[in-house]
């Protein structure tokens, strides 16, 4: 018998609805579990009991009168600790935050959860400003990955990922400003979605600008395509937001065939394990064999990692400048050094590197019109060993030098999806990436469903 807090959250919904399992009785487990895993995890920053079983008792009432509240009525959730939470401090993984608030709003995903009816367990860890892809912080310490506790859960969705991959919760709010759902994802071989810019509402703005992406993160595309319905919903506060969309899980069983869909193993530059690739691969084939015409193809662009460096430094310095300059000593140092580099560039140097953005998102929509959709690996890499921030000292300077999969895709707005495709002979999962072009988010999750490979929990005891 599949154990509570391994169920999706589709399965929980279904539940609820035979009354053979209550809201009540889920989140209390979920709960035990959270404090007997987490401490060999670190997923959590904050973790609140009390409002959670308020949620669910309240929960409980509404489906035993048969009267849901919301597509995720009494799900267990949790929201990434950059994203506001009413009541919970938002401390983005750093000591110069005040926990001292008042905490007395809401973001748009936290508030479209709530008006769900969601059960909001608590939030989840993320490196200093979510400003890199492995997982830890000066203020919560290093969280770790469920597969392997000597190995990073990747960033900065770290937590997110990790208690997702550990039954923490069924789904999850994460953001994304160069990979930071679909990395850890990856490395935690679970599922997101970048979506296009606007579609998730996203307040307070990103201090990368609108590099900065909302999106879902959970344990099967359905749940993904579920979370994405919830989350997209229009906000006044988001001054990029995007018409509502529908039902994303309308059509998400429609499968590949037909597609015509580009597999890409470096983007023409790029470094990629052997393991990775032959995973990756794997999964084109299997697309292919469900009637997708799938080529390799490379998108032919340059690689834009010097234009995004300068953004997101840009963004790192932005980050930093609003923070008390006498305190800067308790910054991590990586962050406190990309926010000198970033301080560097000039004004012309930004609008330089933005119009290679823009530029950029030219090209994948030209490219668009031959594909329908585009293969590659979430991450060139597996899961970096913890204490580790760079696969190559000798060669890479950041995070981006490991991670070129990702970020051009916050550079076009794209819709990005991870899902996991296998592990490595070590053990670690590794992620598929399918990129649509703007706004086909329902699409990227078709291809995500058909393509899918069930992962069992990993032993966590």
């Amino acid at each position: 018998m599949t154990a509570i807090h391994e169920l999706s959250a589709t399965a929980l919904l279904r539940a609820y609805a035979e009354k053979s399992l209550s809201p009540v009785e889920v989140t209390q487990h979920v709960l035990e579990r959270i404090a007997k895993v987490d401490p060999k995890l670190n997923a959590f920053c904050v973790v609140d009991p009390d409002a959670a079983l308020r949620d669910a008792r309240a929960s409980e009432t509404r489906w035993m009168a048969g009267a849901p509240a919301g597509l995720v009525d009494g799900v267990p959730t949790t929201i990434k600790d950059v994203v506001l939470t009413k009541g919970w401090p938002t401390l983005k993984g750093s000591r110069l935050s005040s926990a001292a608030g008042p905490w007395d709003e809401d973001s748009p995903a936290t508030a479209r959860l709530r008006e769900h009816g969601a059960v909001l367990l608590g939030k989840t860890t993320t490196p200093e400003f979510g400003w890199k892809a492995i997982g830890d912080s000066p203020l919560t310490g290093i969280t770790r990955n469920p597969w392997s506790l000597d190995h990073t859960s990747g960033g900065s969705s770290a937590g997110a990922a990790a208690g997702l991959a550990a039954g923490l919760g069924a789904l999850a709010v994460g953001s994304d400003g160069g990979g930071s759902i679909r990395i850890p994802a990856s490395f935690c071989g679970v599922a997101g979605i970048k979506p296009t810019l606007g579609r998730v509402p996203y307040y307070p703005p990103s201090a990368m600008s609108t590099l900065g992406h909302c999106g879902p993160m959970a344990r099967s595309v359905d749940d993904v395509a579920l979370m994405l319905t919830v989350l997209s919903g229009a906000d006044p506060r988001e001054a990029y937001a995007l018409p509502p969309a529908g039902d994303f899980r309308d059509g998400i069983d429609g499968g590949v065939a037909g597609l015509r869909i580009a597999l890409s193993m470096n983007l023409g530059y790029a470094k990629v394990d052997p393991e990775i690739a032959a995973l990756v691969q794997a999964a084109a084939q299997r697309m292919q064999a469900l009637g997708a015409a799938v080529e390799e193809a490379d998108p032919g662009f340059e690689s834009p990692h010097d234009a995004f460096d300068v953004l997101w430094k840009s963004g790192a310095a932005n980050a930093v400048s609003q923070l008390p300059q006498d305190k800067l000593d308790l910054l991590d140092p990586g962050l406190a050094w990309a926010a000198r580099e970033g301080a560097r560039f000039s004004a012309t140097d930004y609008v330089r590197a933005d119009f290679v953005r823009t530029h950029l998102g030219i090209q994948m929509a030209q490219f668009h019109q031959r594909y329908d959709l585009l293969l590659t690996p979430t991450v060139g890499i597996p899961a970096l060993p913890v204490g580790m921030d760079l696969a190559d000292p000798v060669t890479e300077r950041g995070w981006i030098d490991w991670a070129p999969f990702s970020y051009p895709f916050n550079m076009t707005r794209q819709p990005a999806a991870t899902v996991p495709c296998g592990f490595t002979a070590a053990g670690l999962p590794v992620g598929l990436q399918i990129v649509g072009p703007l706004y086909a988010e329902a699409l990227v999750l078709r291809a995500a469903k058909a393509v899918e490979l069930p992962l069992a929990m990993p032993a966590l005891n």
